[in-house]
């Protein structure tokens, strides 16, 4: 089956500033093709409503949503679920090993009028792999194939897989190749490819190289995961990602989510004390107390990497008690206007 309606400029033609030209997958159109990745207790409606006050993003995925699960939430007030029409596109991500009712739950998404749904093929904890889902589904081409045939059947829309290169044993090419042939003969529209393997988490450096090779091996469009970290960036490995038809970014925009507004503008200038606040209140909304709290444990380190005394800042939310205590002790650091640095990196968290 050849993907239905797929058009891209290609990361190789960018738009003014080097932006990525639109992609176009059955009819809907990602402008521009950049992408924030799903990432777990991140990419919930609360943190997708800050970045929305940005802008400058093509879509926005969720986090990992167990199929299984989506059956019992309610949609209208699930943190994990709820979309906000400032957002703009929003992408589903599933974990999924089995098709048992996977119907169902694609059918229960329905009314949220998912933009494009996305099958995750690379996560590797072991509660997933157990489960027989991520980078374990992978593994396992004649599952994979029935999965894959069922969400193309039940969703007219854009249908995204996310993997890495699989394990780093011997055939490694040659595994990865098939499984993107099979992602292409059952009607997956595009595929997002974090070059590292599974066992290196975010250990090395992404191969960016191999996007070449790997769009040379498939009529898929490739969106580009991994070390991306902005428009610098992409300038940097203009050559590795121009056979990409998009860009993903990941642990850069929870540390800063104005990344993709700063494609247009630069010279943005941000009051981190502000943005803080804002998702303190965006969190505090969405989720009752204690899994507020949980969320914004999750992010600090990130977002306290924007801070030349970014450590205080994470160990003062590490340790609040409670969401009072965050505020409480967040506007205290806030009070004196914290020194910024110069250039921010996410490796390590």
């Amino acid at each position: 089956m050849i993907p239905a309606n797929t058009e891209s400029g290609g990361q190789g033609a960018k738009g003014a500033g080097g932006t990525p030209r639109p992609l176009t997958l059955r009819g809907v159109v990602f402008e521009p093709a950049l992408f924030c990745a799903p990432m777990a207790s991140i990419t919930h409606s609360a943190f997708r409503r800050l970045l929305a006050d940005f802008g400058g993003y093509g879509a926005l995925f969720t986090e990992m949503l167990s199929a299984k699960t989506i059956l019992g939430e309610d949609r209208e007030r699930s943190a994990f679920l709820k979309r906000r029409p400032q957002e703009g596109k929003v992408i589903y991500q599933l974990l999924a090993w089995e098709t048992h009712r996977l119907d169902e739950t694609i059918e229960r998404l329905s009314p949220l009028k998912p933009d494009g749904l996305d099958l995750n093929l690379a996560c590797s904890a072991w509660s997933v792999t157990k489960a027989g889902g991520g980078a374990a589904l992978c593994e396992d081409p004649q599952r994979l194939a029935g999965i894959v045939r069922v969400m193309r059947r039940s969703f007219a829309g854009p249908l995204f897989a996310k993997l890495r290169l699989g394990r780093e044993a011997e055939g490694w090419r040659e595994r990865l190749g098939e499984r993107l042939r099979l992602l292409e003969g059952e009607g997956v529209d595009a595929v997002t490819v974090h070059p590292r393997f599974h066992e290196e988490k975010f250990k090395r450096s992404a191969r960016h190289r191999l996007y070449a090779e790997l769009a040379a091996g498939t009529r898929l469009p490739i969106i580009a995961s991994g070390d991306i970290g902005g428009q610098e960036d992409c300038r940097a490995l203009a050559a590795e990602l121009s056979p990409a038809a998009g860009v993903m970014i990941g642990r850069m925009a929870a540390a800063c989510p104005w990344v993709f507004a700063r494609w247009r503008d630069p010279g943005l200038t941000v009051d981190h004390a502000e943005v803080w606040r804002r998702l303190c209140a965006y969190v505090a909304e969405d989720f009752e107390p204690g899994q507020a709290l949980i969320r914004l444990k999750v992010i600090a380190p990130y977002f306290g990497r924007n801070l030349f005394f970014g450590h205080r800042f994470f160990v003062e939310v590490h340790n609040a008690p409670d969401l009072a205590a965050v505020r409480e002790r967040t506007e205290r650091f806030f009070s004196v206007p914290p020194r910024l640095c110069r250039s921010v990196a996410v490796g390590g968290i």
